[in-house]
């Protein structure tokens, strides 16, 4: 083996490694596939069921109270069109997609998610009190502008690089070009950060010193939160916020939080003041601000905070019109609904003389007791949820029967800000006893139960796929839709050639998005439909649109997911030690396989080590996202490597590549 085939080689396996696939909403996404695997089809037509379902669902509800579109059209000042684009031309933004929502909900929409739906497609720049301005439905989060003594501080810049640029450029039209005097980042999620260098660069916050301003942990929280399961987490937030389904009546209407999430360009900068203390006063560029710590809850790091001089909080994430998740669907890990609750108090005792709130997704409220009804009602959301789930939990009925059993009180259920347009009442009850007693229901049997294709093939060889087909056709008919799904589930995973079951359970899921009041559940149901009818996507996920984020991220991470991905059982008898050297950085590391294990330790190097790989840390980069050319590694002089570079590659070969379009409807 040649030097320039090792490297070529080492280069090729250490990109396998998969380690940044998306961070936060899952970003990155992957490409429609249309394969060999699908049914073909269309989406079905709402059955007599769902249209059944739908008018009840509006007659119990008062959809009809104008108030809140009055409040999401007020102040408005300029709408955007046209499109946000890709340096390489890919869409990433159509002002214009959503244009169908308009009129009376159709059959194929929850008429209360339609409504949500219109409130979000309330697009543009927004005057929200004397010096206070939002951009709403630029990106799925809000950015809110507040003008300083001498430029804009700006509050959350968006999902991308792309959106926040452009949203910006957008507002100083109407503004006036003023400079960036602060940023404020309110959590720790990507929506919320990842714009930043759309709005400003590094070395111009370091030239101005320019604030920005995050809570204590908000660096680690944003680095590492899907590093590990990354992949697993951007594979099913597709799922979560229908990326890939059409815009319209039959397809995606909302994500729950607000429009689509722009898929670009993902940086950060890491916050220069940081909020520690639970009530925290701060000037930025002549604007009183008081910041509110509230780790814990929606975000790990995430803070709200006061404008006193303008009678105005912001509640950040923790307070948006919609029951948020507890346990989003693509995966995370599970949120204290107790501890959210609490906050909402603190809140509620910090709101004084408060006349205006605001929040980074959703449209703004006005009025003292209007507000402190919608900080109670959250508040009980969520305490309901929990308290009501324990006393269950504590009665010995389990996660499944638990959320069969609760419905909220008509006191919290009538608002229409406490409906689960994002999270579920039912998902979020699992996720409580999630919270407390883990995924086993006491149930001996479901210790160790047979996984889904082996359960399924067992279940056929029982009644026959035919059989279940045909008593799912009936369960179907009847609007018996779960059972249906159940049914058509197992010969599906026995058999995903049987074309039958498919089609039939990719109409199931058409009826069950139908009537699925969650965005999220709606989105989910949906592209399960998609991916019967097309088969799973074949093209995994890019990671080249977030070198500036992983620029940032702590080395450790990167080893701590490598480490997630080596393969245990090729693993076996392997004695393999690698000295990891950051020439730039000065970092160095011994990588080492133990008992199967892949271990690491931080200012360490192995005498004995099979081979040294010296390399700067931007080259360490591109070849995680994937991106390392011939000239970042074969042709330059900031790669070597001494040692045996045939162990080298036998120690990167052992990390498995997670591509990100494994099938999830079918096995």
């Amino acid at each position: 083996m040649t030097i320039s085939s090792d490297l070529r080689r080492a280069r090729d396996v250490f990109a396998l490694c998969g380690l940044a696939a998306a961070l936060a909403v899952g970003l990155g996404g992957c490409s429609r596939g249309g394969g060999s695997a699908g049914v073909g089809g269309t989406a079905s037509d709402a059955s007599p069921t769902v249209v059944q379902a739908n008018a009840a669902m509006a007659k119990s509800l008062n959809l009809a109270d104008g108030l809140d579109m009055e409040e999401a059209k007020r102040g408005f000042i300029a709408r955007p069109t046209g499109q946000i684009k890709a340096a390489d031309g890919t869409v990433l933004k159509d002002f214009d997609a959503y244009a169908f929502l308009d009129g009376a909900a159709p059959p194929t929409v929850n008429p209360s998610l339609w409504r949500h739906a219109q409130l979000n497609a309330q697009v543009g720049l927004y005057k929200v009190t004397d010096g206070v301005y939002q951009l709403r439905g630029f990106d799925i989060a809000n950015l809110t502008i507040i003008e300083g003594k001498t430029g804009l501080i700006l509050v959350d810049p968006l999902t991308a690089k792309e959106s926040s640029s452009f949203a910006l450029e957008f507002a100083r039209k109407h503004l006036g070009n003023k400079p960036v005097t602060g940023v404020i980042l309110t959590h720790a999620h990507a929506d919320h950060f990842g714009g930043i260098l759309g709005v400003i660069a590094a070395e111009e916050v370091q030239a101005r010193k320019v604030p920005v301003v995050a809570s204590y942990g908000f660096m680690e929280e944003a680095t590492s939160e899907n590093i590990m399961a990354g992949t697993a987490m951007a594979r099913r937030s597709i799922y979560q916020f229908g990326k890939n389904l059409p815009r319209n009546a039959k397809g995606n209407v909302d994500t729950g939080l607000g429009k689509d999430v722009v898929y670009g360009s993902l940086g950060i900068l890491p916050p220069n003041w940081i909020i520690v203390k639970s009530r925290q006063p701060m000037d930025i560029d002549g604007v009183h601000f008081v910041f509110h710590n509230q780790p814990g809850a929606e975000c790990p790091a995430e803070m709200t905070f006061t404008l006193p001089d303008k009678k105005l909080y912001n509640g950040a994430e923790n307070l948006s019109r919609t029951m948020h998740n507890l346990l989003p669907i693509r995966g995370a890990k599970v949120r204290d609904a107790l501890l959210w609750s609490r906050y909402l108090q603190q809140t509620l005792d910090d709101l004084g003389d408060t006349e205006i709130f605001i929040a980074q997704h959703h449209h703004p409220m006005w009025g003292k007791q209007r507000i402190r009804e919608f900080v109670t009602v959250q508040r009980d959301l969520y305490k309901y949820t929990h308290d009501q789930t324990v006393r269950l939990m504590n009665q010995g009925l389990n996660a499944r029967e638990i959320a069969d059993r609760i419905t909220l009180p008509e006191s919290i259920a009538k608002h229409l800000h406490s409906r689960g347009y994002y999270g579920d009442l039912r998902h979020n009850v699992k996720a409580v006893v999630q919270f407390y007693l883990g995924f086993y229901d006491g149930n001996p049997a479901n210790l160790d139960p047979l996984p889904p294709s082996e359960a399924g093939k067992r279940y056929m060889e029982l009644i026959g796929a035919d059989k279940a087909v045909g008593a799912a056709q009936a369960a179907f008919d009847k609007g018996d839709y779960r059972w249906a799904a159940e049914l058509l589930n197992h010969v599906v995973m026995a058999d995903s050639s049987h074309k039958a079951a498919k089609e039939l359970l990719a109409r199931t899921y058409d009826q069950m998005g139908y009537m699925s009041e969650a965005s999220t559940w709606r989105n989910a149901y949906l592209t399960g439909a998609m991916e019967l009818r097309e088969g799973p996507p074949t093209k995994g996920i890019s990671k080249a649109t977030m070198l500036d984020m992983l620029g940032q991220v702590p080395t450790e991470r990167f080893l701590e997911a490598m480490a997630g991905g080596l393969n245990g059982p090729d693993a076996v008898g392997k004695d393999l030690k690698i000295n990891l050297v950051l020439t730039d950085t000065q970092e160095k590391y011994l990588l080492w396989i133990e008992n199967a294990v892949l271990h690491f330790k931080r200012d360490a190097q192995a005498a004995d080590a099979n081979a040294t790989l010296s390399l700067t840390r931007p080259i360490l980069v591109k070849m995680i996202a994937g991106v390392a050319g011939a000239k970042d590694t074969l042709l330059s002089d900031d790669l070597k490597v001494t040692g045996s570079k045939i162990d080298l590659v036998r120690f990167f070969t052992l990390i498995d590549k997670a591509p990100g379009t494994f099938p999830i409807v079918t096995r």
